[in-house]
């Protein structure tokens, strides 16, 4: 797959030191991001190596999703660059197709990530004009440090590295089960609990739903402001109504349109706990990053009072919770919907592209690509469909210094070949 030469400099014992020689690009993530941007630069001919933290590819969605999740938007605004999704997937794939979507584009593009390597650290060397990045595999009771020296550099661990968890004044003296979302499988061990899911963004509402679908009894906060929109306008999916409008309209007049459909079809929202912004849902994810919630029943719950909204909390203590307005609940279970962040600032010793946040400083549509050979993908806060394309972006831009290069190179080849010959 990729051109590599290794030298090992240290093998003492249970420690050992090797560092690698690669021929092409270093992808640090095997998710849909890193998938995406290797399986464009194969199609450019262009060698690479992808380094993974766990041992299979999209591990977000392997390990930390819950069992009922779809993707939120229609498959054709989810696909992979080169392959679309099989024709008898529904619009909205399941966890599992998706997966299987993901693994038969790894196979078919001979994508192979390096598993269980997790990255220490990542510094462009000045002097030589190459990337340095670091490794460590433990197996068993051995530990081995690799060094990847590299022209190129795609980070490709996207915006969801790692979950964020909220410091809540008593919520070590709780005393009941506490988990993140990205722990939460299903509402079925929850069963006539009654549960605090802290969190109204997509996460929140859907585990909400989900306790609700297994007999618990949820109560959600909700500490601020949220745009809820249905999944589907009049049969028509919201985001595929909404990008056909800004094909031809000024964002701030289609966000007023988007609202005025929502309000026919789900009705006034803020009677119920959940008090829009004032900036529309789509300049909002423009500046802000901030998703709309996407509704698939969660709403309706909210309405019949399954699912209890409730303010921002104040404290907790031993099984109850203390809210801003000064009720108390008592509750058995705590779930986290409190998002997650990029963990690009721990790994990655470089302070001009990427800000403290982890994310590219430079708006779009120049947030793919810095200086040095350094690359982001999956950054833009615009979904898989935002990943494609910056996938597609630095393949290209990859692709056309290599093969100028390969090309050169071959020139010189057959120029000393000439001049061997020209001697007999």
């Amino acid at each position: 797959m990729e051109n590599m030469f290794r030298l090992a400099d240290q093998d003492q014992g249970f420690f050992q030191r090797k560092w690698t020689l690669v021929n092409g690009p270093v992808i640090v993530g095997a998710g849909p991001s890193g998938l995406a941007t290797a399986a464009c630069l194969r199609e450019q001919g262009v060698p690479f190596v992808v380094l993974e933290r766990a041992e299979c590819i999209a591990s977000l969605w392997q390990k930390r999703t819950y069992d009922r999740l779809k993707l939120h938007l229609p498959k054709q605004f989810c696909q992979l660059p080169k392959m679309p999704f099989p024709e008898d997937f529904p619009e909205y794939p399941t966890k599992r197709q998706f997966i299987e979507y993901l693994e038969s584009y790894a196979k078919h593009f001979d994508i192979n990530p390096k598993f269980n390597e997790c990255v220490q650290s990542a510094r462009y060397d000045e002097t030589s004009g190459f990337w340095r990045v670091k490794t460590v595999v433990t197996s068993g009771s051995n530990r081995t440090e690799f060094e990847y020296i590299c022209r190129w550099l795609v980070v490709a661990t996207g915006e969801n590295a790692e979950r964020v968890v909220p410091d809540i004044e008593g919520l070590a003296e709780f005393g009941g089960e506490i988990i993140h979302a990205c722990d939460y499988k299903s509402g079925e061990k929850f069963q006539g609990k009654k549960v605090l899911v802290v969190g109204c963004g997509n996460s929140g509402m859907e585990v909400s739903l989900d306790l609700c679908n297994h007999n618990a009894s949820p109560s959600m906060v909700v500490r601020s402001s949220v745009h809820v929109l249905p999944r589907e306008i009049f049969g028509k999916s919201t985001y595929e109504l909404a990008f056909f409008m800004l094909k031809w309209l000024p964002i701030w007049l289609v966000d007023k349109l988007m609202l005025i459909l929502t309000w026919l079809v789900l009705g006034n929202v803020e009677k119920y706990g959940l008090k829009r912004p004032s900036i529309g849902p789509l300049e909002l994810k423009n500046t802000q990053g901030k998703t709309p919630v996407l509704d698939i029943g969660a709403l309706e719950k909210i309405k019949s009072g399954d699912i209890n909204v409730v303010p921002g909390i104040k404290r907790f203590s031993r099984g109850e919770v203390e809210l801003l307005n000064g009720e108390k609940l008592d509750i058995d279970s705590v779930i986290l919907a409190t998002g997650y962040r990029s963990n690009v600032p721990s790994w990655l010793q470089e302070g001009e592209f990427f800000s403290k946040n982890g994310f590219p400083k430079a708006p779009l549509p120049n947030g793919w690509k810095g200086n040095g050979g350094l690359y982001a993908v999956g950054f833009t806060r615009r979904g898989l469909s935002g990943a494609s394309s910056d996938a597609m972006s630095i393949a290209k831009d990859i692709g056309m210094v290599w093969k100028q290069e390969t090309k050169q190179h071959k020139k010189r080849t057959i120029a000393c070949h000439r001049r061997c010959i020209s001697q007999f």
